[in-house]
């Protein structure tokens, strides 16, 4: 299969199709599947297949998949190309983040051995730690800004001396790394009082967007202040959607939680 690069022209033209900035989130915990599904891989391809006319990208949590094993390895690696297969954009949630020879390995391994369109990477340790990432020019890196999780007032909502606080620093330095085509930022639902101010840095990146549903960011405040003339976003949808019944009917729920969620969208796009 031709790899296909997607830069913002694919994703923009996605989104403005579908009507929908949705990125659905492959959490999948085989203790929470329903017990009649064989595999990670068949609830992964039927959550998909569910989804398709609803979402613009699905990401992935590495660590979901890392803790099967050699199983797990292989079903991420499937679950990739399956989705791949389907011309949707595929995120790897990883959070890698080291320097030297450790982060270009971690790049290859994302990049070439699992062939992800893009890798979440912890900036915290500097740019030689997220070089590597970037110098795959046809792949995207999306950094950590400001995360979903409580935590993130423990440094990244730190002020500095100059009144700024830890996450705009490492957004006014990252702009100077990459370029819109290959970076993208994370910046939580749950910090919706911070997005405007992120989105002021950054007006032409895209966003990733996690934390709607079940940790109960509002979707409309989100877009409201997100959305700009150049800048994009993807807002990702985790467990509210993979887990919408715990049932055999658990792909057509799934379905019909994203469908929700991209009528909602709709309305702003």
């Amino acid at each position: 299969m031709n790899y296909m690069f997607w830069d913002r022209k694919a994703l923009n033209h996605q989104i403005l199709s579908l009507k929908s900035c949705l990125c659905v989130g492959l959490d999948t915990d085989p203790l929470k599947m329903p017990s009649r599904v064989s595999s990670v891989l068949q609830f992964n391809m039927a959550i998909v297949e569910a989804t398709l006319p609803y979402a613009v990208a699905y990401k992935i949590n590495s660590a979901f998949y890392e803790v099967q094993g050699a199983a797990g390895w292989d079903s991420l690696i499937q679950t990739i190309a399956f989705i791949q297969s389907k011309q949707k954009f595929v995120i790897l949630d990883a959070k890698r983040g080291d320097i030297g020879n450790t982060a270009s390995l971690y790049a290859r391994t994302c990049f070439e051995t699992l062939n992800a369109d893009a890798v979440t990477v912890a900036p915290y340790m500097g740019k030689d730690s997220v070089t590597p990432f970037l110098d795959y020019a046809r792949r995207w890196t999306i950094l950590l800004a400001l995360t979903s999780n409580s935590g993130a007032a423990d440094f990244q909502l730190q002020q500095l001396h100059s009144g700024e606080y830890v996450f705009e620093k490492v957004l006014k330095e990252a702009i100077k790394w990459g370029h819109q085509d290959q970076l993208m930022f994370v910046a939580g639902a749950t910090k919706v009082s911070f997005l405007q101010r992120i989105r002021s840095i950054v007006p032409d990146y895209f966003l990733l967007i996690p934390g709607i549903g079940a940790q109960g960011g509002d979707l409309s405040e989100v877009m409201k202040a997100t959305l700009s003339d150049s800048g994009d976003i993807l807002i990702n949808a985790s467990r509210s959607i993979i887990y919408a019944s715990g049932g055999l009917d658990y792909a057509s729920a799934a379905a019909a939680e994203a469908h929700l969620l991209q009528k909602k969208m709709s309305a702003f796009l």
